[in-house]
């Protein structure tokens, strides 16, 4: 009868540690960097092919960009020509031409700097999309399809050296009213995400007009407006309004949202930092906050290494799920990377959609970029389980490296 018993108690824990075991393989299928470390594996050893990947490294390398190493000097000789275009943020003088290739997880190749802490100017903008959609998933945001306005209180700027206005400012409006123009109050959420809005107004000292302005100067003060979601139009401006009406949402700085919610939950790096320009200063629950930026035009934006763009494509390749912690909504994702009407090739902002495979021609259409200037680059291929980041390619070399990496695959 003991022997009986021992026996079924033997096979009852085998049971449930077996089932158990199953559990923990099924859940550990994906492997995802735990936080100060990364497992490097050989491309040979996940049945990707060595020389490939040595090719791959070496076409990135021999496609630096030619543009200048200073930030600085590279803005006047471009963005700073154009109206209002002095730099009112900070540069940082970029480093090689670098680049990190994970495959289901690992770590399989990186060559340059990768933990040089680099503006990535425009992939900036793809964690604003993230904050945005971190405020839909707690309803903060009802619905993209609501309009900004109703959600913006009158904002007040911090200037600490005017206590008393002088006699000129009387009776000058004394709060900002992002969305009090007709036309601005016909603005959702999603033109704001889609580049769409056609936002009118001053920003931090810069008019919407005044940035990529139209070749005719005829038309600067005298564009028409388009009714939103009808035409896409790249402009840091409107990025830079939509980082601020989350700013009042949140009720918190944005880099403090991003490090709480996304950067700290997937172990990425403490040195990683967002910043706003020296003007873009708010009175928020009587503490004085900077707005931030959504790039690099007129300085600032995001400064952070390669491996951290890393474990950001890493999460939006799994659909925002990072260890089997949900940190973004599937569904948002889903809706970011939806092409709009106005732009086939672009979803929310900085979804870079490879529809008819026309950006790279070499990978999937179903791959997509976070993008910005420079080049850099978080490449997305879930097809394939793959992320890469190109920092400091120009864009030949870009679509030829991904081609390279690509033929990895082949047998």
């Amino acid at each position: 009868m003991i022997k009986h018993y021992l026996f079924l108690c033997a096979v009852l824990f085998q049971m449930f540690f077996g089932l158990n075991t199953i559990a923990a393989q099924t859940n550990t299928r994906h492997y995802f960097p735990p936080a100060h470390q990364w497992e490097k594996r050989s491309p040979e050893s996940l049945g990707l092919s060595n020389v490939a990947i040595a090719k791959a490294i070496e076409i990135a390398q021999q496609s630096a960009s030619s543009n200048p190493r200073s930030m600085e000097e590279n803005h006047y000789k471009t963005f700073g020509k154009e109206p209002f275009g002095e730099a009112i943020g900070p540069f940082e003088d970029r480093g090689d031409q670098t680049g990190i290739i994970v495959y289901k997880g690992y770590k399989i190749a990186e060559w340059g700097n990768p933990y040089k802490c680099d503006m990535t100017h425009s992939v900036t903008k793809s964690f604003i999309t993230s904050l945005t959609g971190l405020a839909v998933d707690r309803k903060m945001i009802r619905s993209v399809k609501d309009l900004v306005g109703p959600y913006i209180p009158p904002i007040e700027l911090y200037q600490p050296t005017m206590v008393s206005k002088p006699a000129t400012q009387f009776n000058q409006p004394e709060l900002l009213h992002l969305f009090q123009t007709p036309h601005n109050q016909t603005i959702t959420w999603e033109s704001m995400l889609q580049q769409t809005s056609d936002w009118e107004g001053v920003l931090w000292g810069k008019p919407d007009w005044a940035d990529r302005p139209d070749p005719d100067p005829k038309k600067w003060l005298n564009k028409p407006r388009e009714i939103p979601g009808a035409v896409y139009e790249y402009n840091d401006v409107r990025v830079n309004v939509l980082a601020l009406a989350l700013t009042s949402v949140f009720r918190k700085p944005l880099p403090q949202v991003l490090k709480e919610s996304i950067m700290d939950p997937i172990g990425a790096s403490n040195t990683w930092r967002w910043t706003g320009y020296r003007n873009a200063w708010i009175v928020l629950d009587g503490q004085a906050v900077q707005s931030v930026s959504g790039g690099g035009h007129w300085g600032g934006g995001m400064f952070i290494h390669a491996e951290d763009m890393a474990r950001f494509g890493l999460l939006t390749l799994h659909n925002g799920i990072w260890n089997q912690q949900v940190i973004l909504s599937a569904d948002w994702l889903k809706q970011a990377r939806t092409p709009g009407n106005a732009n086939k090739s672009y979803g929310f902002m900085n979804f870079f959609l490879n529809t008819d495979r026309q950006f790279l021609p070499a990978a999937p259409a179903t791959a997509y970029s976070h993008l910005g200037n420079g080049n850099n680059v978080i490449y997305v291929d879930p097809e394939h389980e793959l992320v890469v980041v190109l920092r400091w390619v120009n864009q030949k070399g870009m679509n030829e490296t991904i081609e390279a990496i690509l033929n990895a695959f082949k047998k």
